[in-house]
């Protein structure tokens, strides 16, 4: 009740070779906004709820109707926002080679508590690396680390810090 509506909240993200698509969530914050319309910190809108739902990964349920219309897979990058597809450098871009997942070899190493640069170098590695093994392994460890409520947020955030671009050159073509 104190979330607001819609309970399911949706976003445009960029799926396999950057094609956009809505991810869905369950809402874990309030949208309230100061006097000019801006929106007020994660830290404020975070409602208990939200809390408890980001806890064990439960916001993340209704990414299986992502998963059934075949814009996300179980396992592969997270999909991040459509704003950081011009500060990834080349490198960082494969990680659009593959469809997304709703859990992936990021989440597994420490989620929230990885920097931007660990995290896509996990996600290129997994584009590399990837196979039916791997994805079981990152599966069988996921539901562990939800269980244990591991790396869900970065230390002195309630989730991540926005992506500025990574120190290396950008992607040639986005800026």
């Amino acid at each position: 009740m104190k979330l607001g509506t819609p309970v399911i909240f949706k976003q445009k993200r960029p799926g396999l070779k950057e094609k956009p698509f809505f991810l869905y969530k369950f809402r874990t914050m309030a949208d309230m906004r100061d006097r000019k319309g801006k929106l007020l910190p994660d830290k404020i809108r975070l409602t208990p709820a939200g809390q408890f739902l980001r806890k064990y990964s439960l916001d993340e349920l209704p990414q299986l109707i992502n998963v059934l219309k075949g814009d996300l897979s179980l396992v592969g990058p997270r999909p991040l926002l459509m704003e950081y597809l011009p500060l990834y450098t080349q490198e960082q871009a494969k990680r659009h080679l593959v469809r997304p997942g709703i859990t992936g070899l990021a989440q597994i190493s420490g989620r929230n508590t990885l920097s931007w640069e660990e995290k896509f170098k996990l996600d290129v590695w997994y584009v590399e690396n990837r196979s039916f093994l791997l994805d079981l392994k990152i599966l069988w460890r996921t539901f562990y680390k939800v269980i244990q409520s591991e790396g869900v947020t970065q230390p002195g955030n309630v989730t991540m810090e926005p992506f500025k671009g990574s120190k290396s050159i950008v992607k040639e073509g986005h800026g």
